[in-house]
Formats: C-alpha cells, sequence, structure tokens
C-alpha cells in the first residue's frame, strides 16, 4: 500500500522521531512511505526505507507556537505557507496514497490548521478514498480553551476514520491530558507505545558509569546543562557527560566548555548510539519527552527527569510525574533544580534499579501498521 504521513516539529525533535519510527514500520512492512516533513531538517535521524519530503521548514519563536520562523529566522509569510501546502497537496494527488496520517493535528499545531485542512479536502475528495488516521503520544498538551477541544472533535468527525493512540492504556489514557468526549471515544484506538526495537548494550560500553545529561534532538536543555555542569562539579567520584542537540550545537558546546572549565564532564553533541549508550549509563538525567521516556524504559536505566514546562507546556510534567512513582525515577522541576538537587536526585534513582512488573507495550509501531492496513483494505 502507498501511505503518507505529514508531521511538523516546531521546537524538540520527538515529533518527527515518532513519526520516523511508524514510517519504517511501514516500510518494512512491505509498503510505500512518504514521509512529508515541515520542521527543521535533523541529520542524524535514520530514514531507511522512507521517502522524505522535506517541505520549507518552519519553527517556532522558543515555546511561542504562535509565531512561526523559516530557518533563516524570519517571519513566514503567506507566500512560504502557500508553497508547503501546494506541496503536500500536489504529493497527495501524485501519491494517490491508500493510507494518509498526520501526526498531531487536529489536537494540536493549530497554528497549521490552514495545510492540514487543504490537505484533508484533497485527499477526502480522491476515489477511492483513503483511510485517514490521526496519530498522537499518550498525553497531549490540554486544550486552553474548551472550544478547541470541540473544534478537534468537529475535524475528527468530518474527516478522520480513527485516532491512533501511541500509549499502553494500562499506564496512560487519553483522558488524563485531554477532554474525551464520547463521540471522540469511539474513534480512539490504542496501539501500545511507538519506540523502536530495543537498541542493545553498545558494543564498546560508551558511557560506562557515567552520568549522562541529555535533552533530545532539539535546541532546548541550556538550563538543565548547566545544572549538570556545577553538579557535575561537586559530585566527587563520577563522571558526567553532557549530549547536546539542535541543528548546530557546536556554539551551545563552546559556550558550556567555558563554563566546565576543569570540571570532570565530557560535552558533545548528540550521538547517535545514544540508545545503546543508556544501557551502560549509572544515571540518565533529562526531559521527559516521550521517546527519551521510552529508551530509558526499554534500558532499564536509573533516571532524573526535569520536564520541559516553559511557556505553560505540561506534557512532559504529567509524563514525569507519572513515571517518578515508579522505582528508580525521580522528578525535579525547573524551578526546584539546583546542583545539590540534581546530585541528591541521581543518588536516589540509582539506589532504586527500575521496576520491571510492569512492561509496557512497546510494539506500538507494527499494531499501528496493522490497524491502518485493516482498515484501507475494508474501504468499500
Amino acid at each position: 500500500m502507498k501511505v503518507m504521513i505529514v508531521v511538523t516539529h516546531l521546537l524538540g525533535a520527538g515529533h518527527l522521531s515518532r513519526a520516523l519510527t511508524l514510517a519504517r514500520a511501514f516500510a518494512r512492512a512491505g509498503h510505500w512511505v512518504v514521509l512529508a516533513s515541515g520542521g527543521m531538517a535533523v541529520p542524524q535521524f535514520a530514514t531507511e526505507g522512507v521517502q522524505v519530503l522535506q517541505l520549507p521548514p518552519l519553527r517556532s519563536d522558543g515555546t511561542d507556537f504562535t509565531t512561526l520562523l523559516t530557518e533563516g529566522g524570519s517571519a513566514a509569510d503567506a507566500a512560504y505557507l502557500a508553497q508547503r501546502s501546494e506541496m503536500l497537496c500536489r504529493t497527495a494527488r501524485d501519491l494517490a496514497p491508500d493510507i494518509v496520517i498526520t501526526e498531531l493535528y487536529p489536537f494540536g499545531r493549530r497554528v497549521l490548521r490552514a495545510e492540514f485542512i487543504e490537505l484533508l479536502d484533497v485527499v477526502s475528495a480522491a476515489r477511492p478514498r483513503p483511510v485517514i488516521l490521526a496519530s498522537v503520544r499518550d498525553i497531549l498538551a490540554p486544550p486552553s480553551r474548551p472550544e478547541r477541544a470541540a473544534t478537534a472533535d468537529a475535524v475528527v468527525a468530518q474527516f478522520y476514520d480513527g485516532v491512533l493512540v501511541h500509549s499502553d492504556p494500562a499506564l496512560t489514557r487519553l483522558e488524563e491530558s485531554w477532554p474525551v468526549s464520547a463521540a471522540l471515544a469511539t474513534r480512539l484506538i490504542y496501539t501500545g507505545y511507538v519506540a523502536p526495537a530495543p537498541a542493545g548494550p553498545h558494543p564498546d560500553a560508551a558511557g560506562r558509569g557515567e552520568v549522562l545529561a541529555s535533552a533530545g534532538g532539539g535546541a532546548v536543555g541550556s538550563q538543565l546543562f548547566r545544572a549538570a555542569i556545577e553538579a557535575a562539579r561537586q559530585d566527587r567520584g563520577r563522571r558526567w557527560r553532557i549530549l547536546v542537540g539542535g541543528a548546530d550545537p557546536q556554539a551551545r558546546i563552546r559556550d558550556l566548555q567555558t563554563l566546565a572549565g576543569a570540571a570532570p564532564v565530557t560535552i558533545e553533541p548528540a550521538r547517535p548510539d545514544f540508545r545503546q549508550m543508556l544501557y551502560h549509563a549509572a544515571c540518565s538525567v533529562s526531559l521527559c519527552g516521550y521517546n527519551t521516556a521510552l529508551d530509558l524504559l526499554q534500558a532499564g536505566t536509573p533516571a532524573v527527569f526535569v520536564p520541559f514546562d516553559e511557556g505553560g507546556e505540561v506534557e512532559q510534567t504529567i509524563r514525569a510525574r507519572s513515571l517518578s512513582t515508579r522505582a528508580g525515577y525521580r522528578m525535579l522541576t525547573a524551578a526546584g533544580l539546583t546542583p545539590e538537587a540534581l546530585i541528591q536526585a541521581v543518588t536516589e534513582a540509582m539506589a532504586a534499579s527500575p521496576a520491571a512488573a510492569v512492561r509496557p507495550h512497546f510494539d506500538g509501531a507494527a499494531e499501528s501498521v496493522a490497524i491502518a492496513c485493516r482498515l484501507a483494505e475494508a474501504r468499500p
């Protein structure tokens, strides 16, 4: 079958990472996949088997998701946005997909509503009509106003055959973060978590015994990195390593190395073998994005979460609070992040191995493929 997945990440890169995991699962099952990516390119992400359509890229102005900037930092004007929409619709017409998946929309990316609606109009008018699905993570940013939830419900009712919720309902249900109406409840399909296969230990045991501080693939985490440097300076007997993400991390690394001086800490760009390093790390210190949380659950690494909460963001806080009830995990708020508190949290996390009593379902990508294909095969 032919599959079209549409995703735009505006700040961190977690949305793109999850969409690519889903796209690779379709490709492994023998399907032709086009992934339309509307955020900044992330070169370290694997794209094997997937045709990536890079739209004119957008990013947010920090946590202001209502202001869209081009790669060069200028405001995206109407012509720029129209070019994106034209590329999406032309690709949909040329591909004639059997399955269309929009990542996050209509539960987020409201600022891009026009291009999503134009695409949905095009694919809905196609004959045969493709199966149209939304793809959402375990926890959404709760709507700030009731009418936003109502608008999402209306868009789902008009265009969508289902909403793939990439969560294990035994651990996290969508109702914990989003007002699920009776009508929406009938469209929800829980898939399990969308995660790559476990990475397994690193062949060189890289990171053995270290405290590994990271903040994903985006240009965030500066406060966490500064606290990690000061913690490393005070934390005698443990080696710390900081992995810095973003499209161009070198300037941030130079500033952090100047701050670190002779502190026992290694500072380097985000690594493609990060998931393997987790198997050897004494502890992880990170934000609490969807993908990082799953990596840690798979590896069984003790962890301290400092959830991203700028601009009123609550998604990571909800996830971190839930995970911190399990052995081996601790949570610090950004407001409470000090070197001393970080050292204490790391020590406490390391003292209790993560519990294995509840094993989440990590086969959400394969399950999503099976669900989407069943729906497509059942089309009239």
